[in-house]
């Protein structure tokens, strides 16, 4: 058997196999949108938190603030947490830890969405091919059954074009959903990066709150 009739014979399979495929990628997407939105959802609110440290930090108070900061879930509270955990180590250490933090976060926070990505720009693709499939079946039994005339190949030809579209139904909210959680990614990593230098920056605020007693005890001295 030739190469060009054993593929003939997996293209007369018609389309409904690749409908199948298309439903099973549209569960693995709603899938994926249900985990991340879980996943991604408000944790915390970043202002309030940032106010909270900045009192406690500009204070002096590093325990009350790693107190403030334990058992809190949402991203910026866990770098912000790592920060404080080195923070009598200095401003390097602290940084190197939330950065550590972050990158760590970053992993978790996109997590799945290349999936998301991968069916938005490939799904209407399987379902182009789903048709083409449709339409070489449509006029293979036209040319076993010459008596069905144009009918029967317009009838095969729509059953095949529910491929194109199935495709795009996928694809499309896919797309959405892809955007939207990319979009609260870069929102959280914005308030994580906020909170971050909020805890560098008490750093320079404690050296200069300390510097009158310093000056006092050389003067003493």
């Amino acid at each position: 058997m030739h190469l060009t009739e054993r593929l003939l014979g997996f293209m007369l399979l018609g389309s409904e196999w690749v409908l199948w495929l298309l439903l099973c990628l549209s569960v693995i997407s709603v899938a994926v949108m249900v985990e991340r939105a879980i996943f991604l959802r408000a944790r915390g609110y970043a202002d309030a938190l940032a106010r909270e440290l900045r009192a406690l930090l500009k204070g002096g108070d590093v325990e009350g603030a790693r107190q403030a900061l334990a058992g809190r879930t949402a991203p910026a509270a866990v770098v912000a947490a790592a920060g404080i955990d080195h923070y009598d180590r200095g401003s390097e250490a602290a940084g190197e830890a939330m950065a550590g933090a972050k990158a760590r976060l970053r992993i978790d926070m996109e997590r799945n969405l290349g999936v998301l990505g991968t069916l938005g720009n490939n799904a209407p693709f399987i379902g182009l091919f789903g048709t083409v499939l449709g339409i070489i079946k449509a006029f293979a039994d036209l040319s076993h059954n010459s008596g069905g005339g144009a009918g029967a190949v317009m009838a095969g030809i729509s059953e095949a074009l529910v491929a194109t579209a199935v495709g795009l139904m996928v694809a499309i909210p896919a797309v959405i959903g892809f955007n939207y959680f990319q979009g609260k990614v870069r929102k959280s990593l914005a308030r994580v990066d906020a909170i971050a230098h909020l805890v560098l920056a008490s750093f320079g605020e404690s050296a200069e709150s300390d510097a009158p007693a310093v000056r006092r005890a050389e003067a003493e001295g």
